[in-house]
């Protein structure tokens, strides 16, 4: 590893560490969200552009490092902002986190590896090049490996740029939708007293499916997460 990679790796590692070290994870969570609800709305609606910007670039740097804390961000999206814009914003700001992930597995580790194993992944490389969208689209839309994985594996391969980018902005669509949705009817719940109107719980079935992939096996996901959402949601 040269002089250049090593500082890059150098930055990235003293960055997690960092952010563990602190426990700023303690703000990813959704009770820390809950908690702070009123006053992330009240200074969105007195500095709505730096609001935006700061959440846009929060969202990509803890995408970028790879760090817990996206379905919080998501759902924070739909609260501040509502379901268009909120997904806007989150969608974009998770895919140039992952770009920038996969800029710089690239950069760092690709080479090395494609060195030692090429020839293990000379068959994987050749369907990458030739189907690699529909790969990429096949893994972001259903969740089998985590995201953070799926941003330095493909890095690994020779799969193209732009095929990423495309992949990655359409697979996870979808599934940002979902998240920002809910976290916009959550937001009216407060208005409401906790009517189950019929947003609020289409919104968190789709919010419990799309997390059936974080669940514990042999429980139900849906039961889970909705179950969770609505428990703590009621404590506001």
């Amino acid at each position: 590893m040269t002089q250049k990679k090593f500082a890059v790796f150098a930055l990235i590692a003293a960055l997690v560490i960092l952010f563990f070290g602190l426990d700023l994870g303690r703000y990813m969570s959704f009770e820390a969200l809950k908690a702070n609800k009123e006053i992330l709305s009240a200074f969105y609606a007195e500095h709505r552009l730096i609001t935006v910007l700061a959440f846009i670039a929060l969202y990509v740097l803890q995408t970028a490092l790879s760090l817990p804390g996206a379905a919080v961000f998501s759902l924070a999206a739909g609260l501040l902002f509502g379901t268009v814009l909120g997904t806007l914003y989150a969608v974009t700001a998770a895919t140039v986190g992952a770009l920038l992930a996969f800029i710089v597995a690239r950069y760092l580790f690709r080479d090395t590896v494609q060195k030692k194993f090429g020839h293990k992944l000379a068959k994987l490389n050749g369907a990458l090049e030739t189907q690699g969208l529909s790969y990429l689209l096949f893994l972001r839309l259903v969740p089998v490996f985590p995201f953070f994985l799926v941003n330095l594996g493909a890095a690994l391969t020779r799969l193209r740029l732009r095929t990423f980018l495309l992949g990655t902005l359409l697979g996870i669509l979808p599934g940002g939708f979902m998240y920002v949705n809910a976290g916009a009817s959550l937001a009216t719940i407060n208005r409401r007293r906790f009517s189950k109107g019929p947003q609020f719980v289409c919104s968190s079935r789709h919010l419990c499916l799309g997390a059936s992939s974080l669940s514990e096996a042999g429980k139900s996901p849906a039961a889970q997460c909705s179950g969770s959402i609505i428990h703590r949601w009621r404590l506001l």
